[in-house]
């Protein structure tokens, strides 16, 4: 099997296995968060998790990390008894912006079509 599917796959099923694991902590600011996307390094050593940012200041953003950082040890056991895997990749969390660059680039792109048609 090519690697990058192998690779592709693994991020799937993380994505998956951390939504769920996040949703039965009994911490009530981890367990509503939504895991967007998580990057794995080659060999599964490494995982990159993006948790979705909307509607979140920096204060609550930090807040969430530290507790996220706290819950790292718990959700890795989450993830090897839910896989069946020998072995976990260590986690480092981290916001995923994407949607709110996507919202102020599409607001910019509205502003130019406005503008576009009052010149027209």
């Amino acid at each position: 099997m090519d690697k990058t599917i192998k690779i592709q796959k693994t991020q799937a099923l993380l994505q998956e296995v951390l939504t769920t694991a996040l949703s039965e902590l009994h911490d009530p600011l981890l367990h509503s968060l939504s895991v967007t996307k998580v990057l794995c390094s080659k060999g599964k050593y490494h995982a990159k998790v993006f948790i979705e940012s909307s509607g979140l200041d920096k204060d609550q953003q930090n807040k969430i990390l530290t507790h996220l950082n706290r819950a790292k040890s718990i959700l890795r056991e989450y993830v090897l008894s839910a896989t069946g895997w020998f072995k976990c990749p260590d986690f480092s969390f981290v916001f995923d912006d994407e949607l709110n660059t996507s919202k102020s680039l599409d607001a910019l792109f509205e502003q130019i079509k406005n503008q576009r048609s009052g010149n027209d």
